[in-house]
């Protein structure tokens, strides 16, 4: 602004002790000098990064639903396919299949479909990052970290849509689950 002043002044002490003798030296050089807005460096970062703080914390806020919005349809869309194949589990251990091997062969069935949306997703959102990565403060597009642990979520998802609906099918009567329509 046009006729103001800023004085800044470098100190190993706390900033703040600073401030009445930093007052009195300005003040000893002209009385008639007004003096406000005396603040710190990390209140005036504060107060300037406030707004990009608040978008990382909305966007982490719907980041983060997001991904309970997946995990919350892939278990329905798992839980759903394997209890479709109640018959199917029926025929097998009529056949003798043991209730082990049915378990393993629908986690397998699960986590590779999951391995699979993984291998695609990953990339995807790679690239997709780039197009938003002058937005982000603090972490890299491909955040290792933010990467894994999602990843990791979707697995335990995925094992326990798969496991539960199979332990379930696999406690049910091989007639019954044969008369299952």
């Amino acid at each position: 602004m046009l006729g103001q002043m800023n004085v800044v002044v470098r100190t190993a002490l706390d900033p703040n002790s600073l401030i009445p003798s930093v007052r009195n030296q300005i003040q000893s050089i002209d009385k008639s000098l007004p003096l406000f807005g005396i603040q710190t460096q990390a209140d005036e970062a504060d107060q300037k990064l406030g707004g990009e703080r608040s978008l990382a914390t909305l966007l982490s806020l719907f980041g983060t639903l997001a991904l309970a919005l997946a995990s919350i349809g892939l278990y329905g869309t798992i839980s759903y396919s394997v209890a479709r194949r109640t018959k199917e589990v029926g025929v097998r251990m009529v056949l003798g299949a043991r209730r082990r091997e049915i378990l393993t062969m629908v986690l397998r069935e699960t986590l590779s479909l999951v391995v699979i949306g993984i291998a695609i997703g990953i990339p995807a959102a790679a690239a997709a990052m780039r197009l938003i990565s002058s937005q982000l403060f603090g972490v890299t597009p491909t955040d290792p970290a933010t990467i894994s642990t999602a990843t990791l979520l979707m697995i335990i998802v995925a094992g326990c849509a798969g496991y539960f609906p199979a332990r379930r099918a696999t406690k049910v009567d091989p007639m019954v689950a044969l008369r299952y329509e």
